[in-house]
């Protein structure tokens, strides 16, 4: 994982360029598949973006997502851009953040009508907090141009491959029917939400209203509402990004303070000492350093023993279990190597490792842990 990075991506330029404002010095970055983005800071913070477009649709930001991470390895993703208010819970201008993702298309098709059978991604929980600490606070909308102040809404967002702009066709009292809880509409969230669980990356997504998507689109309110709604969707979502790396800084820092390293000697040679971990006999011991690679040897083969152990209770399938030994060895793997992106290539399988054993509490901190260490190799 690159600990100060956060990925943000949009569909369209109107909001590639509201996001893009923010940035300080970006530089072009090339995916070796001809994928673009750009690289900047953000003013005060040490949080770095790499910033892309997408384009319109579930699939192509699922693509898109999908090369970011792997490029990356960031510690979030955010999805920004402007989106369809539903059924008149929000103003034009507000702000939803999604707390899930729908996938509305999902259905079966039978004698008597058509059935629903959706996806659905729950935000992760720490940038959920996080969002909603920030949306209290109204510092963010400091650096809102103009008089525009808008609402923050927490909800679901509904996304599929329709652009909607009616509140009476069929596609529209479908989701009325099934989805009539969600906020907002849009046409990436689900491609995105998707990608993310698959590489255990977080997502967040964020969107301004610009639109009622009740047949009033592209009326004179476009021109006016869609700026200012991928504005403020812009400027909330890199107050997020700041935010996360700076809470992520100082749960480094406290892990440290945490963790002292001291062994003092007694007049009968006894050494008392202050360890990280034991483990039976095994004494881990913080000293500071930098990780060695027999040192995340051991780990992963520790952490092979406990993903066999939960498997043998029960706690995981296996399938489940046979996907998270490849990620596991696949990591393994990456670490004998000396290529420069071995440690990247590591972090992301022990990640999608963690996606796929994120309901065993005990193996997620075991992994967390050794992903911490893997980013602190020399």
């Amino acid at each position: 994982m690159t600990n100060n990075l956060v990925v943000i991506l949009t569909a369209f330029d109107l909001e590639y360029q509201a996001v893009r404002e923010k940035l300080i010095d970006p530089r072009l970055h090339h995916h070796d598949k001809g994928s673009l983005f750009e690289v900047g800071h953000l003013r005060g913070s040490d949080c770095r973006i790499a910033l892309g477009q997408t384009g319109k649709g579930n699939h192509p930001a699922a693509v898109f997502a999908e090369r970011a991470m792997q490029q990356f390895s960031p510690a979030a993703l955010v999805f920004v851009g402007v989106a369809g208010a539903l059924w008149g819970k929000t103003k034009l201008g507000d702000l939803v953040v999604a707390t899930h993702v729908y996938g509305y298309h999902g259905a079966t098709s039978e004698d008597d009508g058509a059935k629903a059978r959706p996806r659905a991604w729950e935000t992760a929980h720490s940038l959920h907090q996080l969002a909603q600490h920030i949306a209290r606070s109204d510092d963010w909308m400091q650096d809102l141009r103009g008089e525009y102040t808008p609402k923050v809404h927490f909800g679901p967002v509904a996304a599929g491959e329709v652009l909607h702009n009616s509140r009476h066709s069929y596609e529209a009292r479908w989701v009325r029917e099934h989805f009539n809880d969600a906020l907002a509409i849009e046409m990436e969230a689900a491609g995105v939400a998707q990608a993310g669980h698959f590489n255990g990356v977080p997502v967040a997504i964020v969107r301004g209203i610009s639109d009622r998507a009740d047949g009033t689109k592209n009326s004179s309110d476009d021109a006016d509402w869609q700026p200012r709604a991928a504005a403020g969707a812009a400027t909330f979502a890199t107050h997020l990004a700041k935010q996360l790396i700076a809470r992520q800084e100082r749960n480094a820092m406290n892990k440290e303070r945490d963790f002292p390293s001291h062994i003092t000697i007694s007049s009968s040679g006894i050494a008392g000492i202050v360890a990280r971990d034991v483990h039976n006999s095994n004494v881990t011991v913080a000293t500071g350093s930098s990780p060695t690679a027999t040192d995340l040897s051991a780990e992963l083969r520790g952490l092979a023993d406990h993903l066999a152990r939960v498997r043998a209770n029960g706690a995981v399938d296996d399938a489940t279990y046979k996907a998270a030994s490849e990620e596991l060895d696949n990591a393994r793997q990456a670490l004998e190597t000396t290529e420069p992106e071995a440690k990247s290539k590591a972090v992301l399988s022990l990640k999608r490792m963690r996606g796929l054993v994120d309901d065993v509490a005990e193996l997620v901190t075991k992994i967390a842990t050794i992903i911490t260490a893997v980013n602190s190799l020399s």
